[in-house]
């Protein structure tokens, strides 16, 4: 399923609930298996859950830079191919999370809509 984030201080950030469900539970929101449809994330809670994804990011151990000081080209890996981190998955969450802190908006998600 698709989720939309929403927020008065940010652009909307769209992403699959399979890859927002682990940022949301690095940012303090109690999820186990699955992610509900609906929820937020008051103005109250933006502290806390950008502390959380920070200290998830920090802790990351997934190379986050390939690496390219090996020049032979045959051997590299497309980057379409390449896994995507979590710290990538989670930065534009998180930016949009700073702009509400800093605007004092709370953020929401829901279902996207189908197109």
């Amino acid at each position: 399923m698709l989720v939309v984030f929403h927020s008065k201080a940010a652009a909307e950030v769209l992403m699959f609930s399979k890859h927002a469900l682990p940022i949301l539970k690095a940012a303090g929101k109690p999820y186990t298996d699955t992610l509900p449809e609906r929820g937020v994330i008051t103005r109250d809670q933006l502290d806390a859950a950008i502390k959380g994804i920070e200290q998830a990011i920090a802790s990351d151990t997934e190379s986050e830079f390939p690496d390219d000081h090996n020049d032979n080209n045959d051997s590299k890996e497309h980057p379409i191919a390449q896994p995507v981190s979590f710290r990538r998955r989670a930065f534009p969450l998180l930016a949009m999370l700073r702009l509400s802190r800093e605007h004092d908006a709370d953020v929401i998600w829901e279902p996207a809509p189908t197109w």
